[in-house]
């Protein structure tokens, strides 16, 4: 998907609230403090490579070095460039100050949770765009989910979150903040 295509994609849904959640997440990937501390993993079956390589492009065009995303994945191989080795003993090292961003679509496994577990223990951020996993959105600071009914992508969802990390932040005004605090208090409520 191309800059025009998802630029194309938020004015469709400019009107819903999925723009400003994909810009919420954004905002979030940009707190990273330094540069390699942004961790993106997937699951074994789904390794976020697009939005890794859209997140290090954003990152080199905005100039937020601390935007460029470090792949963590499953089983790397032994040969492959330093870029493409970093496996998930690197989230056992995440600390204060690093964010740990989960992509996973289908429910995150059990190996992976007790790991992002871990790092929120050492203070690592959580953040999560999956597609509904209670577990991982419990564990996760801030989290994103869209569900197979939504009315976009898992894939234009990574794409609209690559995009905001990259853009200027504008401060948000008390009408902004106001309506983000209205519109979580009227989330869905648990039944006494």
């Amino acid at each position: 998907m191309d800059a025009g295509s998802v630029a194309f994609l938020r004015e469709v849904l400019e009107s819903t609230s999925w723009v400003e959640r994909t810009r919420e997440l954004g905002l979030a990937l940009r707190a990273t403090r330094s540069p390699g501390g942004l961790l993106v993993v997937g699951t074994p079956a789904e390794e976020p490579w697009h939005l890794t390589a859209h997140l290090g492009d954003e990152a080199r065009l905005a100039g937020l070095p601390q935007l460029a995303p470090t792949l963590v994945r499953w089983a790397p191989a032994a040969d492959a460039p330093a870029h493409l080795r970093v496996g998930l003993d690197r989230i056992e090292r995440a600390e204060r100050g690093e964010t740990l961003f989960v992509v996973a679509q289908e429910r995150a496994p059990e190996t992976l949770l007790e790991r992002v577990s871990d790092a929120r223990r050492t203070g690592a951020t959580i953040l999560a765009l999956d597609g509904g996993d209670p577990e991982l959105e419990d564990l996760a600071h801030d989290a994103l989910a869209v569900p197979a009914r939504a009315p976009l992508s898992f894939d234009g969802a990574q794409h609209l979150v690559s995009m905001a990390a990259g853009e200027p932040s504008r401060p948000a005004g008390l009408r902004d903040r106001l309506a983000r605090l209205l519109e979580r208090l009227s989330g869905p409520r648990i039944p006494d």
